[in-house]
């Protein structure tokens, strides 16, 4: 560890989709967030640990903040405040391509109302023209939340390393908080099902709702290095469980193999995974799920 050691909490906060998650992991320098074009995929607070320099910071990538309407929505709304309550810097991230919306405005309210300071991360610039850019950078900056102005394009890099070098200089001096091996808090059981989620999103996108969960229900290893994974997924009805196994079932086997193949490459070795597909109508109602994902049931 560095004689002067930096070391703090940087929460990720923004509406469903403003690319939290891809910014977390291209901080970190690989997946420990799973990212989709769909909105609402983070459900639960997500560790990532990037050391840069002396400093160590760990980033708190937060579900995106919407008008909930379900217990699982409330649960991660709460999560997403609860991840920025506590954390040393709020960076703000906003999609430039949907600007100042109503879920934006919400959250800027949220910080004014509690006297908070954000970082502004303008993300998404290389798609938004120029004076488009400076228009709603004016709108943001008049809200007074903002101590600082970043523009960024999480998925190509532009900008990153400005801000992640800023963040460095805002943490404190303290030791580090974390292992200087360890990337993510997030157990290798909940990564496994995580990555397993993402594909079911990629591969089913159209006619997949959000109403789904995977758990991993069996991690057994063996001698010679490998591991076997069994997970289940839950869907509320028959239709759903069709629409996901596929004709002869077809479609699990290719949500299993991409998720068997990113999960192999994650982990350094290989991976047996086995997928059931299981209808429960009231999974959301489940305190368990909650609980692994570090949601509180009654929020």
């Amino acid at each position: 560890m560095p004689e002067n050691s930096r070391a703090g909490f940087v929460a990720l906060i923004g509406a469903p989709n403003a690319g939290k998650s891809t910014l977390l992991n291209r901080f970190v320098g690989t997946k420990v967030s799973i990212v989709t074009h769909k909105v609402q995929t983070t459900r639960s607070r997500v560790l990532g640990v990037v050391i840069e320099d002396d400093a160590q910071i760990v980033f708190v990538d937060t579900p995106g903040i919407f008008a909930p309407k379900r217990r699982l929505d409330r649960a991660m709304v709460r999560a997403a405040w609860d991840g920025a309550k506590d954390a040393d810097v709020v960076v703000l991230m906003v999609d430039a391509m949907v600007g100042l919306k109503d879920e934006v405005k919400a959250i800027i309210q949220n910080l004014q109302e509690n006297n908070r300071k954000a970082v502004l991360a303008l993300n998404k610039i290389d798609k938004v023209k120029r004076e488009e850019l400076l228009t709603l950078t004016a709108e943001l900056d008049d809200s007074g939340v903002f101590t600082d102005i970043f523009m960024i394009s999480a998925l190509n890099g532009d900008g990153a390393s400005d801000l992640l070098k800023f963040l460095c200089e805002k943490i404190p001096q303290s030791p580090w908080l974390f292992p200087e091996d360890q990337i993510t808090d997030m157990p290798l059981r909940m990564m496994a099902a995580e990555v397993t989620r993402e594909k079911l999103f990629i591969n089913v996108h159209q006619e997949l709702p959000y109403e789904l969960a995977v758990e991993t229900e069996t991690w057994e290893e063996f001698k010679n290095g490998s591991v076997k994974i069994e997970q289940t997924v839950y869907v509320r009805r028959e239709s759903q469980r069709s629409i996901i196994l596929g004709k002869d079932g077809q479609r699990i086997k290719k949500i299993g193999a991409d998720a068997r193949e990113e999960l192999t490459e994650m982990f350094g070795r290989k991976v047996h995974l086995f997928l059931y597909v299981k209808v429960r109508e009231r999974w959301e109602e489940n305190s368990n799920f909650y609980m692994q994902w570090g949601l509180e049931f009654n929020a």
